[in-house]
């Protein structure tokens, strides 16, 4: 079964200044988690946070960037498991960024979560994205545009 989580954020910033809370570790890092990303096809990189077994999340998540279109498209490898090293959930990440109404329109689709015993993770990674989403946007608010 495939599930891909789908959303589109909108925030009254430039392009260029959401791009920074994407790809700048200590930006990055103040809405989603710790990392050491740098926005080069081909590093690989880190997410870490508190386990949460009750979906089988370890707090570790294992990347790879993808692509890289400064201030229009960032995609990277997001795989994770229960366990340091074993992954049960291969998927890709895509930002998409858009100039609109003065803003930017940020896309953000989480694909190939595709079997039944990560159904609760994506439940959980559904939720998460837009719940960081919303702290992305308190961060923004408290800069100047």
């Amino acid at each position: 079964m495939k599930k891909d989580i789908n959303h589109i954020f909108y925030f009254p910033h430039k392009p260029e200044k959401i791009w920074d809370y994407l790809t700048k570790p200590e930006l990055l890092e103040q809405w989603l988690m710790k990392n050491d990303i740098k926005p080069v096809a081909g590093h690989k990189f880190q997410f870490k946070s508190g386990p949460a077994p009750q979906i089988g999340f370890d707090g570790n998540v294992y990347c790879e960037i993808l692509e890289v279109v400064p201030n229009q498209l960032l995609s990277y490898s997001w795989n994770c498991g229960p366990e340091k090293g074993r992954i049960t959930v291969e998927s890709t990440v895509i930002w998409t960024l858009n100039p609109k109404d003065n803003g930017t329109e940020l896309t953000l689709k989480h694909t190939g979560i595709y079997s039944t015993e990560t159904l609760v993770m994506y439940d959980a990674m559904y939720a998460g994205w837009a719940s960081n989403a919303k702290k992305l946007a308190d961060r923004l608010n408290n800069i100047t545009k």
